[in-house]
């Protein structure tokens, strides 16, 4: 069975620059990468109440239910692992409490949206982020290959 995840991913913009949230993984999966804020949904808790609790885990900043913009689902699937199997849920922001601070599992720093650093991220990235962070919603299943690393197959599916 798939594991439940949320991401957010907190806007703003600088000088009439877009700008995007990220962090650079320090521990577990992904580990090197630049990722989403984000991390598994606990048990009893609601996609969103899961969004809110890891940015402030991961990065220090306080978000409120009406906060967040449901941008859709990703379905990673990992043939060659499936113990890895991932239905993500997606969030943005363009409003939060606090400044964004290094945690033991994030170094978080903002990126252009314009110029995202897809070559640091899971290669699945420049299929969907650039459509969430223009305000775009998402359904798309991602099929990893048996590296676990390339994307062997993404399909965008009709809500």
């Amino acid at each position: 069975m798939a594991a439940a995840v949320s991401l957010c991913f907190l806007l703003r913009e600088v000088d009439g620059v877009s700008q995007v949230l990220l962090g650079l993984k320090k521990t577990g999966f992904g580990r090197g990468k630049i990722v989403g804020i984000g991390g598994h949904v606990e048990p009893g808790e609601s996609d969103a109440e899961a969004a809110i609790r890891e940015v402030r885990e991961e990065a220090d900043v306080g978000l409120r239910h009406e906060d967040l913009r449901d941008a859709g689902v990703i379905r990673f699937v990992f043939p060659a692992k499936p113990e890895w199997d991932m239905r993500t849920r997606l969030f943005t922001a363009v409003r939060w409490d606090g400044e964004p601070t290094e945690s033991l599992e994030i170094a978080p720093a903002w990126f252009e949206t314009a110029a995202l650093p897809v070559e640091r991220m899971w290669q699945d990235a420049d299929h969907w982020l650039p459509v969430v962070l223009e305000g775009g919603k998402v359904n798309i299943v991602v099929t990893m290959d048996n590296d676990n690393e390339a994307v062997a197959s993404s399909e965008s599916l009709l809500f």
